[in-house]
């Protein structure tokens, strides 16, 4: 379930106000209505205030609303723009095609805010002096132009970092260098903030100072999580199906009857797993040295049980050209997608002559990349997911696939 609550929409794009958002909007507004209260009195400081806080999170919605028209002029869907307590939040539905396509969208959130800038300084200017309008442009300009020169840092998750890993993509050619560098950098930026907003804070004993901390604890957190992702895109995308398929399937002859296949497989089978809970393996049936197909168990038992002793598998299998299989050299992103995509529980591989060479399941996924991550998973945990047909919580490699070019 997606946190926060949804306002409306915008060109398709649903908008939605984190819990967070609540908490600075009305810390802008009592910073504002303090400054302003002993001119302007109790009524136009509030209004102006509130005015001042609406008005700086719209510049942070067009900011969002620039890289979004961006993405979706190069075809990319835009799920939703979230506002919250660090500005705002565009959630993109897949990376830009290209290094170009991608600085594109990297600099049109702060290009925007550079065009906010000079509208409300132009205001400043036509304003009558020392008016109430031009002490709120003022505000919005500056916060405007800091907002542009802050987002182009050379670090993720920032539009400068973004800008960076497009920048790095294009020399190298490899994306995924592109966000190790960008990501590093960020890493670098979080750290400063964090040492900077805590030695103003010691030094001078201000809780301004935790600001440019809370700050750079937020990208610093967020360059790592970047770092991870790009991390597992890079398995998905180097990862083959023969790299991660098993042999865990059972080959039968197509020519033996429904009733001698249920007697001396599934009964067989049921009767091993002696009350255990066990994931039911793929069959499928081969005659004369030819794959013929799946066996599809459901199919047999809704048949009439009379027709057992006659009908062979033949009749309850579908052609392997009917099933989504993938080539052993797919990647597993592929893989994963295919999954998803068709709802299957495991995917068929095929070698290059054509015949079955194994299969994957969600647990073979999660078991080979915690080896490539250097983690232990114990083998019944593998086998949990094998049954549930869940990836784990903190591993939601669905999603994660989708981003993976």
């Amino acid at each position: 379930m997606r946190a926060g609550w949804r306002i409306g929409s915008i060109f398709g794009i649903p908008l939605y106000i984190d819990s967070s958002w609540f908490v600075i909007f009305i810390l802008i507004a009592m910073a504002n209505f303090s400054d302003l209260y002993a001119v302007w009195g109790l009524l136009l400081a509030g209004i102006a205030g509130i005015s001042m806080a609406l008005l700086f999170f719209t510049s942070v919605l067009f900011h969002e609303l620039g890289h979004s028209l961006v993405a979706m002029s190069q075809g990319i869907q835009v799920k939703s723009i979230t506002l919250f307590f660090f500005g705002g939040l565009a959630s993109i539905e897949k990376e830009s095609k290209n290094p170009t396509q991608a600085l594109q969208v990297a600099l049109a959130g702060p290009g925007v805010s550079i065009i906010l800038y000079g509208l409300f300084y132009l205001v400043t200017l036509l304003a009558p002096d020392r008016s109430l309008l031009q002490v709120i442009a003022e505000y919005l300009a500056t916060l405007n132009l800091v907002l542009a020169v802050f987002n182009m840092l050379p670090g993720l998750p920032l539009d400068g970092g973004q800008a960076l890993k497009a920048l790095v993509w294009k020399f190298t050619g490899s994306r995924s260098q592109g966000v190790r560098w960008a990501a590093n950098s960020g890493k670098i930026v979080g750290w400063i903030g964090i040492v900077l907003g805590l030695s103003l804070f010691l030094i001078t004993g201000s809780l301004g100072g935790i600001w440019p901390a809370l700050i750079g604890w937020f990208i610093l957190s967020n360059a790592n999580n970047c770092d991870r992702l790009n991390t597992l895109q890079d398995i998905l995308s180097q990862l083959t199906a023969v790299q991660v398929m098993t042999r865990e399937f059972k080959v039968v002859d197509a020519r033996m009857s429904l009733r001698q296949f249920v007697d001396e497989y599934l009964l067989k089978d049921a009767w091993s797993a002696k009350g255990e809970t066990r994931l039911s393996l793929p069959y499928y049936a081969a005659a004369e040295g030819r794959y013929r197909g799946a066996v599809e168990v459901e199919k047999i038992q809704n048949m009439e049980r009379s027709l057992w002793e006659t009908e062979t598998l033949q009749t309850a299998l579908t052609p392997l050209s009917e099933i989504f299989s993938l080539p052993e050299n797919a990647p597993l992103s592929e893989v994963i997608n295919g999954l998803e995509a068709e709802n299957l529980g495991f995917m068929t591989i095929l070698s290059p002559a054509g015949s079955v060479s194994g299969v994957i399941d969600r647990g073979d996924i999660v078991r080979s990349v915690a080896k490539r991550l250097n983690l232990e998973l114990p083998e019944a945990e593998i086998q949990k997911i094998k049954l549930e047909g869940k990836y784990p919580i903190g591993l939601q490699l669905q999603a994660i696939a989708k981003t993976t070019n």
